[in-house]
């Protein structure tokens, strides 16, 4: 289950923001760096938040915001009619970062280093099967279990949930046991894209 197949759907709600970013002259290289700097906001946030509970709401609102921007870009691209490969790379390269430094935010905040290592990793591997497919000559892959649409509806869910909800099983918070999914549940996708991008490929 991915929500990134829903994309579509939302393209349908994003005129107005496309419409508001056209009119204050923002470009979508522009639109993707100043998602990207919601994310590092997000991430500071989530660093500090362990102590300050209610932070997590803030930092849940700046991940929804980086998201919606994120499909804003794309959807300002093709109105504009500037969409270009030089517009997708900077893209592409932004987002990771921006899932890095969520991350690492959630992880710093928890003080749970070794989960945040294995979720980076599972997320950076999961990112990395869906466009190498695309450079061996197949088509970018979104698919698997947890793609980064996915992923940043459960931060900001669950970060929602951890500013109101102590520590359970384990001794982990909701942060905590989110990092456990991203680490399981992100390599498993990174696998079930090589699977398949394999299985084009034979």
């Amino acid at each position: 289950m991915t929500l990134d197949r829903f994309r579509h759907v939302a393209d349908r709600a994003l005129d107005p923001f496309v419409g508001a970013a056209r009119t204050v002259g923002l470009s979508p290289n522009g639109v993707s760096v100043i998602a990207f700097l919601l994310a590092v906001a997000a991430g500071g946030v989530y660093a500090v938040a362990a102590s300050q509970p209610l932070l997590y709401l803030a930092g849940a609102v700046l991940v929804f915001l980086n998201g919606w921007l994120d499909l804003v870009d794309g959807a300002l691209a093709r109105e504009l009619n500037v969409a270009s490969s030089a517009g997708d790379l900077l893209d592409h390269v932004l987002d990771r970062y921006a899932d890095i430094v969520i991350i690492v935010g959630l992880a710093a905040g928890v003080g749970q280093w070794a989960l945040g290592i294995a979720a980076v990793t599972g997320v950076l591997m999961t990112s990395y099967l869906g466009t190498q497919s695309q450079a061996v000559g197949l088509d970018r892959v979104y698919g698997g279990l947890l793609g980064r649409a996915d992923r940043l509806a459960l931060v900001g869910v669950v970060t929602g949930i951890a500013a109101f909800v102590r520590p359970t099983g384990l001794g982990l918070d909701p942060v905590g046991w989110l990092l456990v999914v991203f680490a399981v549940v992100g390599h498993l996708t990174a696998f079930q894209r090589f699977y398949y991008a394999m299985k084009a490929l034979d």
